[in-house]
């Protein structure tokens, strides 16, 4: 990227602890640009993204007009096909903030920034970046993240990782490899680990 940038994309399957990963990045200070951030960005009200959501399923829309993200998640989760009309309303709009975002960092003379986004391999826009950081987590370890995390029911939760790429897929095509399915410092070494090998390499 212009101004010498290097980004890696930063993705995970629902559960494995991406954005955990993030902010240990971040924490070391390695900028990181969040999809999922922009993605609440992306539909507030007022926002082209809110206003079409409202239209295509008005049952979300809550009094004060913000978006009931859990009532949205059960729709697209239980449909493909509805899953995707979703992903065509926010993901041109979430790309977009993106780039804008990485070009800010590129001018302020960042040597090194990740993208984190969960469907980097089934878009395809991993091949955008410098490389691609995959992290990993065991099905069990997913399903009781997910479940404690958004108060979901263990068939719930393996329903919402069976709706994604498999973990091994994503493997398949990363530059680098982060298990989080341990404990947190070991999850810090792996970081640091990996911080030495992109800074030493830059």
């Amino acid at each position: 990227m212009a101004g010498g940038l290097k980004v890696l994309g930063l993705t995970g399957g629902i559960g494995t602890g991406k954005s955990t990963v993030a902010r240990m990045f971040v924490a070391r200070g390695v900028p990181v640009v969040d999809a999922d951030a922009l993605a609440r960005d992306v539909v507030v009200p007022g926002q082209p993204a809110h206003a079409e959501i409202a239209a295509a399923w008005p049952a979300v829309i809550g009094a004060d007009r913000t978006i009931d993200r859990k009532r949205l998640g059960e729709i697209v989760f239980a449909d493909p096909a509805v899953r995707a009309r979703l992903e065509a309303i926010t993901h041109p709009r979430i790309q977009a903030a993106g780039t804008e975002h990485l070009a800010a960092l590129a001018a302020a003379g960042h040597p090194l920034a990740l993208y984190a986004a969960a469907l980097l391999v089934e878009s395809g826009r991993w091949r955008d970046y410098d490389g691609l950081i995959v992290v990993t987590a065991s099905e069990a370890t997913q399903i009781a993240r997910v479940g404690a995390r958004d108060g979901l029911s263990p068939a719930e939760a393996e329903a919402r990782i069976a709706a994604q790429l498999p973990t091994a897929d994503k493997v398949r095509v990363a530059t680098f490899v982060i298990d989080n399915d341990g404990d947190l410092a070991a999850t810090e070494a792996a970081v640091d680990a990996l911080l030495r090998r992109l800074t030493s390499s830059a």
